[in-house]
């Protein structure tokens, strides 16, 4: 059976669509890139024997959720949705398209929800005064878990049901329509998926990615403030010893990579949330092009601490050099908070 298909109908245009398709799967690269060099580097302290701490475990839980989602989704893109549609590049087919609406979901859900961990994580350590050890202990396992039954669990209702289907030249939770043979002629009916499913999954998308943003904001500023307040204390009392010296430094260093990591997340998501409420080919184009970046975006942050460090060490070495020397294969290890 033939479904009915709007082509180029979220993007407006032909040209449009490659525009789109192109700038899509450049950023998904870039995104896997960047999520692969984490994986990369975390990896490497594992073979080495070294222990590795929950931010490290977050960032690679974080970033194999990224690899899913830009890889699968955003850089296979059309390649994965049926050719039927007649989309640019489209070669797949029903089961291809399943699988990508599958990694989509996955993917999506768990790399924002350990955005939200990492967050969590900082906001412990700074303002609570936890140590690694304690949140590994008490909150680490409870936290993985919950993460992995709960996207799992989303992405697999849409699968059970039938309602990853192409739209806008990828496969989404949407249904497809098609021209009823039993009722009047013209008329439209749903040949595959479930709009009950539909609506839950984008409410349950929707109110996550608002909570993640005001969860780790409010962690943001509450981390601000609390550092702040140390620096006035400290001022106030400039014998406090070089252990609290130091701990403030900690903090200071600490927060600045809470705060990058809340302006990556605004940067991939919140224009997607505002584009929700745009026409439609200015939302696709949108979400296209801003969220597949998160990935790259937190490689960014994940290794400037060693490329501060070695700014240090080489003075006069611009950063962009820097990155390139840190992300060579012999470099060391990211500092992790």
């Amino acid at each position: 059976r033939i479904m009915l298909f709007q082509h180029f109908s979220c993007v407006g245009s032909a040209r449009n669509e490659l525009i789109v398709t192109i700038i899509s799967r450049t950023a998904g690269f870039l995104s896997t890139l960047g999520s692969s060099l984490i994986v990369s580097d975390i990896a490497k302290k594992v073979r080495k024997g070294k222990e590795t701490d929950p931010y490290q475990r977050i960032m690679l839980g974080l970033s194999l959720c990224d690899i899913v989602i830009s890889f699968f989704y955003f850089f296979l893109g059309t390649w994965m949705t049926p050719k039927e549609t007649g989309w640019l590049w489209a070669v797949g087919n029903s089961a291809s398209c399943s699988a990508q609406g599958f990694f989509f979901i996955f993917g999506f859900l768990g790399e924002i929800l350990y955005q939200t961990a990492i967050s969590n994580n900082i906001l412990l350590l700074v303002v609570c005064g936890w140590k690694q050890e304690r949140f590994s202990k008490k909150v680490e396992k409870p936290m993985h878990f919950i993460i992995i039954a709960f996207v799992l669990t989303t992405a697999i209702i849409p699968l059970v049901y039938e309602t990853y289907n192409p739209t806008c030249g990828s496969c989404f939770p949407v249904v497809s329509w098609d021209i009823c043979s039993t009722k009047d002629e013209g008329e439209l009916c749903i040949v595959r998926g479930n709009e009950q499913v539909v609506t839950v999954i984008r409410l349950i998308a929707f109110a996550l990615i608002l909570i993640v943003l005001i969860f780790c904001t409010v962690a943001m500023v509450w981390v601000y403030l609390h550092v702040r307040r140390q620096e006035m204390r400290n001022r106030r009392y400039i014998f406090g010893g070089s252990n609290n010296t130091e701990n403030h430094r900690e903090s200071r260093r600490i927060r600045k990579i809470l705060f990058l990591y809340t302006l990556s997340l605004y940067f991939s998501y919140a224009p997607g949330l505002f584009a929700a409420f745009a026409n439609k080919p200015i939302s696709a184009s949108i979400s296209r092009t801003f969220v597949p970046l998160l990935g790259f975006w937190n490689m960014l942050v994940y290794f400037l601490p060693n490329c501060l460090k070695y700014q240090r060490d080489h003075p006069g070495t611009w950063l962009v050099t820097a990155y390139c020397q840190v992300l060579r294969p012999q470099a060391p290890c990211a500092w992790s908070p």
